[in-house]
């Protein structure tokens, strides 16, 4: 019996291992593939080519295992038919009609595919509990979809692969995982690259066919169903099967050889993708253009006063040792506020504030995303490729900001409303020598109010004054970096607190109810003795969207931020391009601040700075200067674009929005500009040369 019963397994794992031969036969022929391969080696590529896919195929036929091990007939006899049937039932009445459930707060469709699966699942139940004679011809068609939906993913993922293999010669790495975070982007260039249709066409009778095939061989498994003595035996050699997978691809993936090529060909995407996912980082000396280490490493130190990357900074004025509030603001664009034009009046507060502040103009985010914005005002380094430090696994004793103050005696803490184990914000600034005071630290009678990201804005306020006066009681200095979470999707918030309703869910609501709750934390502030000695940092992590009609557009980077000091900062506008990574070594030159520097961003008062920004997405790495954009991408790519700015007509003091043209003989001496600073970035991060 128990052969029969892995029938569908033994068809779908031979389907599978036929195509990833086809795959890697197709590989070795393809033009990208410039390396020869001996007999000897192919053998090799190939037998660990199909141990590879062998690990692989258990692993991914999990799935079917749990399908499997659930079948039965003894689920639908009463009383437990009707019971799990009632369940369902709850369960999608509770995604359906209560307004903030879990599957709710977390945006986006994830409710919709939720409803939508609960749904599906509670109407088949129904029809085989109810309707007995149809029980067999319902479970053949929910099984031959389980199969068509397992062979269209071996068949869609080798096009994928080929596809990827195609553009850059290798398996799939962070770029595979830069698609599934872009798919607009990529949906687009897919479509305009590729006869989709047809090809559609031909994956979807494959599919079919390939089904139909594997379905009439094992359709009548369906039939007489293991028992609970039976499935035990099943899962039991599955789950050893699962181990051997695990162990083994542990081994094999680690195998290397000197020829790129080979160890790409017989590697398994999956796992790469998976490591690439969990690693979160991109090679720029892989996939980048690159010029002379040493001549990068001088291009780039050039900048500075002392040109070389430790470097002292020093002052002629006493140091100031005031303490230091940053408040990084969740996705708050410039163009929200009404100093750059907006007529909302959504930022009251903001702007009365940014009145006497000063206030830089024309700044930029580094990234689309909090933890780039994060990196930039912890490292103030620029953006590299991949994931943000922040996430990767050497992520801990780097240089800081955080650093630099504990060196001056302060108390360092990282404040936010969520639980900062989200996106490895814990682990990070942990690992860095930062405090940490999250929502572990609320008691239930401190939060009035809390969404999937954490308690609302007005609540950390009201924590951070009381971390700020158990600080200040110390007789330390205290540096806080709060993160805001409340305008993030969903967009919910208390009612009655400004006149858009916070179940309203809207962007506008959003901005509106943060922008509330500061003012909330500076009225509370001013009460308290600290507040005359302290400085206060208030800029945007990044904006709301970083979507336009070019790869980095501009205006979708350019961010609000002030630096506030009651009878200390004198009310101005700076004007000059700026980077996000210029703000902390800014405030650090208006302390007077004397300290061994491996900032790479610049105090914008120095006489030797240089206007320029830094702009990135996962892959494509732009830098601004001198009115162009220059974005390096994979694979060594190169695109150079001249900046125009065109007219704010609400704040035509604020007319510092581009327009993006594309240049067809590139300023070589920008872009090599732009190459030293991200070669160097990244080689200084591999060796760690940016640590403490």
């Amino acid at each position: 019996m128990y052969p029969k019963k892995i029938k569908p397994f033994i068809y779908l794992g031979l389907f599978y291992l036929l195509v990833s031969l086809i795959l890697r036969v197709v590989f070795f022929f393809h033009p990208i593939t410039t390396s020869g391969f001996g007999f000897l080696e192919i053998l090799k590529v190939l037998f660990i080519g199909v141990i590879n896919d062998a690990f692989v195929f258990v692993l991914a036929s999990s799935f079917l295992a749990l399908y499997f091990l659930f079948l039965s007939n003894a689920k639908y006899k009463r009383p437990y038919g009707h019971i799990i049937l009632g369940a369902l039932v709850l369960l999608f009445l509770y995604i359906l009609l209560i307004p903030n459930n879990i599957f709710k707060q977390y945006g986006g469709s994830i409710a919709e595919i939720a409803l939508t699966f609960i749904g599906l699942k509670t109407l088949f139940f129904a029809l085989m509990l109810f309707l007995p004679s149809k029980r067999i011809k319902i479970r053949n068609t929910l099984y031959f979809i389980t199969l068509f939906l397992y062979v269209l993913l071996i068949v869609f993922n080798a096009v994928s692969e080929y596809f990827f293999y195609n553009e850059f010669g290798l398996r799939y790495n962070f770029i595979a995982v830069d698609y599934l975070i872009y798919t607009n982007e990529v949906i687009g260039n897919i479509m305009e690259s590729y006869p989709v249709i047809p090809l559609f066409l031909i994956i979807a009778a494959i599919t079919f066919g390939i089904t139909w095939f594997i379905y009439k061989k094992t359709k009548d498994e369906l039939i007489d169903l293991p028992n609970l003595k039976q499935k035990a035996v099943l899962l039991g050699t599955f789950i050893l099967l699962v181990v051997i997978s695990l162990t083994g691809l542990s081994f094999t993936t680690q195998i290397k050889s000197s020829n790129v090529f080979a160890e790409e060909i017989e590697a398994n995407g999956l796992p790469k993708f998976y490591w690439a996912f969990t690693h979160n980082e991109l090679d720029y000396f892989q996939f980048y253009p690159q010029i002379d280490q040493k001549t990068a490493e001088k291009e780039f130190l050039s900048q500075y006063a002392e040109p070389v990357l430790s470097r002292k900074i020093t002052s002629d004025q006493p140091e100031l040792k005031k303490n230091v509030v940053l408040i990084s603001i969740e996705s708050l664009s410039a163009e929200f506020m009404q100093h750059y034009g907006n007529d909302q009046k959504i930022t009251p507060f903001l702007d009365s504030l940014a009145n006497h502040s000063l206030m830089f103009t024309n700044l930029y985010a580094t990234g689309n995303r909090t933890v780039r914005g994060l990196e930039a005002l912890t490292l103030c380094i620029p953006p590299t490729a991949g994931e943000s430090i922040i996430k990767r696994e050497n992520n801990k004793n780097k240089f800081t900001t955080g650093s630099v103050f504990k060196s001056k005696g302060y108390d360092v803490k990282f404040l936010y409303g969520g639980y900062s184990y989200f996106d490895n914000m814990q682990d990070f600034f942990e690992g860095n020598g930062y405090g940490i005071v999250d929502r572990n630290n609320f008691k239930p009678e401190e939060i009035t109010f809390a969404n999937v990201w954490g308690v609302a804005d007005e609540d950390m306020a009201k924590k951070a004054i009381q971390t700020m006066n158990a600080e200040s009681k110390s007789g330390k200095p205290f540096f806080n970096h709060w993160m805001t979470v409340s305008n993030h999707r969903p967009f919910t918030y208390p009612n009655g607190r400004i006149d858009i309703p916070g179940d309203a869910k809207s962007r506008e609501g959003g901005v509106k109810y943060t922008d509330y709750s500061l003012r909330k934390f500076f009225e509370m502030a001013k009460k308290q003795d600290w507040y005359k000695n302290t400085v206060f940092v208030i800029i945007a992590d990044h904006c709301a969207s970083s979507a336009g009609s070019t790869a980095l557009p501009m205006d979708k980077y350019r961010i609000p931020a002030m630096v506030f000091s009651d009878g200390f900062i004198q009310p101005q506008k700076f004007d000059q391009l700026m980077s996000q990574i210029d703000v902390m070594p800014t405030v650090l030159g208006l302390l007077n601040f004397n300290y061994q520097s491996k900032f790479l961003g610049q105090d914008v008062f120095k006489k030797e700075f240089q206007p320029k920004a830094y702009i990135a997405t996962y892959q494509d790495l732009g830098f601004v200067k001198d009115g162009f954009l220059t974005v390096i991408s994979p694979v060594k790519k190169v695109k150079q674009y001249s900046l125009s700015q065109k007219a704010n007509q609400l704040a035509p003091e604020f007319n510092i929005y581009y327009d993006e043209t594309p240049v067809k003989n590139t300023n070589q001496k920008i872009t090599d500009q732009a190459i030293s600073a991200y070669q160097s970035t990244s080689y200084w991060l591999k060796t760690n040369q940016l640590n403490r």
